[in-house]
Parts: structure tokens; C-alpha cells; sequence
């Protein structure tokens, strides 16, 4: 009795044990060579998502800017060193005011162009501080880039208004025009004797932009 048992219990082992070989086998078949199994398609995923933001991306990079001091022509802007300036001031004036030419010559041996608007105050000497505000720009002129060859001119309309004409004005002398090519940081004099107002709040000058002379 003993012996069948042991006998029948060996034949189920063997015969469970043919089932799993045999389930083993269909799933190995059914499962196709070279597919990405669940975890391998998000490995994969993940890569090339982190390989496309590691691009740099050409929009955001920058160069180096040249508009300080060439136009997109390639010709220099005109600078303080190689300019001369003087005024104009046969315009006549109206209502209280005095209407100028500010010219700008080049003095140098290579072409260059304004372009826009010059930075004009009245100081108390070649070497002074500025005295009240700076000229307002006047927007009635169209900027354009002017080119000046070598002994040429451009000009700028400047309006001064007489400081009498303020009554909360407080009065000083100035000795001149201080005057910045556009785009320039070097200034250049011109001496004219003008009543400058000190309150910042008060605009005696106003320019316009560059014109060809």
C-alpha cells in the first residue's frame, strides 16, 4: 500500500512538472524577438527626451553687437575725437526763443555717419558740470543716417529759450554748449554765452535729429 502511494505521488510530481516545461515553452515562442518590454519603452522615452532639452538651442545664443559703433553698412558711427562743432545761429527765434544749427564736421580722413540724436547741455566751461537739464529731443525730424566724407557736415535744428522767460527759473551763467555725437560718451565744446536755468524741471533746449548739411 505503501508503495503505491510513494508510485502515484512520483507520477503526479513528473506529470506537473511536464505542464510548467510545457507553459514555459508557449510563452517563450509567443513572445516576439527584439520588443521592448514595459520598462525598456520608458527607458527609451526617458533618453530622448533628455537628449532634445540638452540641445542648445540656436535662438537663445547671442553674438557680440557692433551697433555702437559701425552701421549696418559697415561704416564707423562719427565720434567726438574726429569731429568739429559749431552752431549756426542766423535762424532767428520767435517768442522767446533763438533757433540754431549745431553742426557737426568731420575732421578725420575716413568716412562716418550720425545717426539720431545729440546730447546737448549748457555748461560753465569746456571742462563744467552741465547747468539744469539736458535738451529735450524733438521728434518733428525723421531720423536718418546721415554720411559724412571727410570735410563734410551734418546739422542738427537747436532751440534755445531764454531763461527770462521762467519766472521760478534761477539764473546762471554758461559759458557754452557741451554736445555728444549720437551714440558717443566724448562730448565736444562749443562757447556761446547763454543764461542757463539750474532747476532741473525747466527746459531751455530742445534738438532735433541729424540732417545732411
Amino acid at each position: 500500500m505503501t508503495n503505491m502511494r510513494v508510485k502515484n505521488g512520483l507520477l503526479l510530481t513528473m506529470a506537473a512538472a511536464s505542464v510548467f516545461l510545457l507553459s514555459s515553452c508557449s510563452l517563450s515562442q509567443a513572445q516576439p524577438s527584439g520588443s521592448a518590454t514595459p520598462s525598456d519603452t520608458a527607458s527609451a522615452s526617458t533618453s530622448t527626451s533628455g537628449s532634445a532639452s540638452s540641445t542648445p538651442s540656436s535662438s537663445g545664443s547671442a553674438s557680440p553687437s557692433n551697433s555702437g559703433t559701425t552701421t549696418a553698412s559697415g561704416v564707423a558711427l562719427c565720434k567726438a575725437g574726429s569731429l568739429t562743432a559749431s552752431v549756426d545761429a542766423t535762424g532767428g527765434g520767435a517768442a522767446g526763443s533763438v533757433y540754431m544749427k549745431l553742426i557737426l564736421t568731420n575732421s578725420g580722413t575716413e568716412p562716418c555717419v550720425l545717426n539720431g540724436f545729440p546730447g546737448v547741455s549748457l555748461t560753465s566751461g569746456a571742462t563744467g558740470d552741465p547747468i539744469g537739464a539736458a535738451a529735450a529731443r524733438d521728434d518733428s525730424q525723421p531720423v536718418t543716417q546721415v554720411l559724412l566724407a571727410p570735410g563734410k557736415a551734418g546739422f542738427a535744428q537747436l532751440r534755445y529759450t531764454q531763461a527770462g522767460n521762467y519766472p521760478e527759473c534761477t539764473q546762471a551763467p554758461a559759458a557754452g554748449f557741451r554736445v555728444y555725437p549720437p551714440e558717443d560718451t566724448a562730448s565736444l565744446f562749443i562757447p556761446q554765452q547763454r543764461t542757463a536755468c539750474s532747476n532741473t524741471n525747466i527746459n531751455l533746449l530742445s534738438v532735433q535729429a541729424f540732417q545732411a548739411g
